[in-house]
């Protein structure tokens, strides 16, 4: 049974999941790829505010299609969450709680979870249609010419995820493979 949750996620409410609890999403995200967060680290080299609240955050790595007329956004399928590792140590560190994305992450990011109570989610590849049906508003946020890849604040309800590295450095990745091995 999937655990409800909301966004903004509070650093207590992260630290209680655990990897492998299936979780339904509500409220604001922010949509976040790699151009975008090397702006945003840009931002704060230069001692520049960020254009939205970082504390509590969740970004979702994603770079959705256009929307057909009369839909909120296209299909917005996961991407590769490996492209932000280089960035979310630094976000993490000033308060992001949540990352929604795809594949593995560095040690690095995971180091960066377990200091500041962080977890990674996984949404499912190739559901991106899926995914856009939980999508109930979108209300672009900075650097509009990055097109499809701009930051955008979503308020998404019980957008499913799953809970693929939690705030103890607990991997699903690996420990639901390791079941199946062949010892």
């Amino acid at each position: 049974m999937a655990i409800k949750i909301n966004a903004p996620l509070s650093k207590a409410e992260a630290g209680r999941l655990r990897a492998g609890d299936e979780v339904l999403i509500s409220g604001y995200i922010y949509t976040a790829r790699d151009a975008a967060h090397k702006r945003l680290c840009e931002m704060l080299d230069r001692g520049e505010e960020l254009p939205f609240d970082i504390k509590d955050s969740v970004i979702y790595y994603v770079g959705p299609t256009p929307a057909r007329e009369g839909d909120i956004i296209g299909s917005c399928g996961p991407t590769t969450s490996g492209r932000m590792d280089a960035y979310a140590p630094r976000l993490i560190a000033l308060g992001e709680t949540g990352m929604i994305g795809k594949g593995e992450r560095l040690p690095s990011v995971v180091e960066a979870m377990k200091e500041h109570t962080a977890v990674y989610f996984a949404a499912i590849g190739g559901a991106g249609a899926l995914l856009a049906s939980t999508v109930k508003e979108r209300v672009p946020i900075a650097f509009p010419d990055l097109g499809a890849e701009e930051i955008v604040r979503l308020r998404v309800e019980d957008f499913p995820a799953v809970v693929v590295i939690d705030s103890l450095g607990n991997n699903a990745y690996r420990s639901e493979r390791e079941k199946y091995e062949i010892k």
